[in-house]
């Protein structure tokens, strides 16, 4: 049964910008999804404790505006500092329950002074490990004015039973290089993880499934307008220009033949379970293999740097 594998995309709204009480709810969503055996569970981009809406909703590139500044402080006090043990909680879980999990978090890293945010996809193993945090290369559009660019440390792949996983933060996934680099280190069963819309899923979803002859789990986040918690700051100028839905959902799974598993599903808060079977990909690499036997490495290959990037480097220390 090595081959076969349950996955659950948990379509969850976070607390926003509250990572105490996203991290519960986070606890109680793995145990409902353990009750149901899966196995692998994934995560939204930026889920822990969620994604900057206040920059679409209130001029977040006015230079100096001093309600963006102070939402940027909040959010930066409810970031993820994996050094201080803010996932040990996800970690001790997983291992109790023997299950694996891409987790999207906005990351305060301290190997990078411990004030800049990073949108990272964290790896946790069955045995409780963060084995990989991968900060996204390239925020997108308004992103940029509260996440900093991240490097090739976490493009790696990951053992779970026979198949090789591997994971993206949002429309990297539309970035040929980076999916190539994925595909020359065997993965079968990739997720891409989005903040939620499935205008991002419904394309891309199946591209990647039918170009790299692999399972893809799309899981995005929701949320609504309602979700916006009790307390936050300039809540009122938030809610004035809130629509109703700012994040619809959207996640799905494209089997290897590029086909749905499950079509982008929208709206609502859920958690999605599939049970996908190895053997169909390599039923599908039968006919094209990217990095196989059709690829071409006397012609053209792809170099990447896996250097976790610093600014500074002590000699010596």
């Amino acid at each position: 049964m090595n081959s076969i594998i349950k996955v659950a995309l948990a379509q969850i709204s976070p607390v926003w910008l509250d990572k105490k009480a996203t991290l519960d709810k986070i606890l109680v969503v793995l145990e409902e999804a353990t009750k149901e055996q899966a196995e692998l569970v994934v995560f939204g981009e930026g889920l822990l404790p969620g994604y900057p809406f206040w920059l679409a909703l209130m001029d977040g590139a006015s230079w100096n505006k001093k309600e963006v500044k102070e939402l940027h402080r909040h959010y930066a006090l409810n970031a993820v500092v994996i050094e201080k043990g803010d996932l040990d909680a996800v970690c001790a879980f997983a291992k109790a329950k023997h299950i694996s999990i891409y987790l999207g978090i906005i990351e305060r890293p301290e190997d990078r002074g411990g004030h800049s945010l990073y949108a990272s996809m964290v790896y946790i193993d069955q045995k409780g490990i963060i084995q990989s945090v991968h900060r996204k290369l390239q925020p997108t559009y308004d992103e940029r004015l509260t996440w900093s660019s991240g490097d090739g440390n976490g493009l790696v792949t990951h053992q779970l039973k026979e198949f090789t996983l591997s994971g993206l933060n949002c429309w990297e996934n539309w970035m040929p290089l980076v999916r190539a680099s994925m595909y020359a280190q065997g993965t079968n069963l990739h997720v891409a993880c989005w903040p939620g819309s499935d205008h991002n899923t419904k394309d891309i979803t199946r591209f990647i499934a039918r170009e790299g002859r692999c399972y893809v789990l799309s899981v995005s986040s929701t949320m609504f307008k309602e979700d916006f918690p009790e307390g936050t700051p300039h809540m009122e100028e938030l809610l004035k220009n809130a629509p109703a839905v700012l994040a619809n959902g959207g996640s799905a799974i494209a089997g290897p033949d590029g086909e749905w598993i499950v079509a982008p599903q929208i709206g609502k808060e859920e958690l999605i379970y599939a049970t996908l079977d190895l053997n169909k990909v390599l039923e599908e690499r039968q006919n094209f293999d990217p990095v196989g036997h059709y690829s071409r490495p006397d012609v053209t290959q792809l170099q990447v740097n896996r250097e976790r990037q610093n600014t500074v480097k002590f000699i010596n220390d």
